[in-house]
């Protein structure tokens, strides 16, 4: 340990001729200088102490909150639900060369599905958000024009939102209360943003990535494979693939008994948690 300069006395040279009052004198002070260092030393020990507590309670309480305070903030990833429940939903950006087809063949199946669509989409094919609305689908927000929220303050997503929320309910008289972030991406103060709004914000737990126009049977493999009860399974409504490959993965999911609602109605509205992998639970059976 380095003392200070000046909390240091001065000792004689070797040259200095010592008397004995001197040499009490010394003692005195070599005294202090001794019990001054020990206190140093229980001051430094003591501190180590301290540091040492506060490294705990940031490792043990992240930012020096309470644990319950300091929870992530996740959407909503899959849904628990005692009846063999599902949802389909299609993300809408860019093309809209499909739109039509995926209406047909979902009637077909007499399935209602969840669209979440881009404010400049539903702008630009505003006859196709009402074709969806008219055939009983939800039309819900893909944001305003496909930006990165994590890039965004709370009050420009605010803004954004309400904007894509406009386009839509321009075109289908219903304002979204669901919301699918930009390319899936969040953080706590975008979620807490959307919240604060009223909305929901809903992400999937069987992605069929039919945006990297695998054909038909490996997308029809990847949904049969993840699929399970409270699964929302992720499709784009201008992916190359996704007509051909709907139909089977319809048949599949009507053959194993399951019923498929759009995501308004597999969710909890109210009264529920949601755990660290994004699976919402009503209040009284959370996990």
């Amino acid at each position: 340990m380095v003392i200070p300069q000046s909390a240091v006395i001065p000792l004689p040279g070797p040259a200095y001729a010592v008397t004995n009052s001197e040499k009490d004198g010394m003692a005195m002070r070599n005294g202090r200088v001794r019990i001054f260092l020990l206190r140093r030393r229980a001051v430094a020990a003591v501190g180590a102490l301290v540091l040492a507590g506060a490294i705990f309670w940031a490792v043990s309480y992240p930012a020096g909150t309470p644990a319950s305070a300091a929870q992530r903030q996740l959407p909503i990833y899959s849904v628990e639900r005692e009846q063999k429940m599902c949802s389909v939903s299609f993300d809408a950006a860019w093309g809209n060369e499909d739109t039509q087809a995926l209406i047909d063949i979902l009637a077909r199946y007499n399935v209602k599905a969840t669209f979440f669509c881009v404010g400049d989409w539903a702008e630009k094919y505003p006859e196709s958000v009402k074709a969806l609305h008219d055939a009983g689908h939800e039309v819900m927000s893909h944001s305003n024009h496909h930006d990165h929220y994590n890039a965004l303050t709370a009050q420009q997503i605010v803004e954004d939102v309400t904007a894509s929320n406009q386009r839509i309910a321009a075109a289908t008289g219903v304002t979204p209360t669901l919301i699918r972030c930009p390319y899936g991406e969040y953080d706590d103060h975008v979620i807490s943003a959307i919240r604060s709004m009223g909305m929901e914000p809903i992400q999937w737990d069987v992605d069929s990535l039919d945006w990297k126009d695998y054909d038909a049977g490996t997308i029809c493999k990847r949904v049969r494979d993840k699929l399970a009860p409270g699964s929302i399974v992720l499709f784009h409504n201008a992916a190359l693939h996704t007509p051909e490959a709907l139909p089977s993965v319809l048949e599949h999911m009507i053959r194993e008994g399951y019923t498929v609602v759009p995501i308004g109605q597999l969710i909890y509205w109210e009264n529920y948690t949601i755990d660290h992998t994004g699976r919402q639970f009503p209040a009284e059976t959370a996990q």
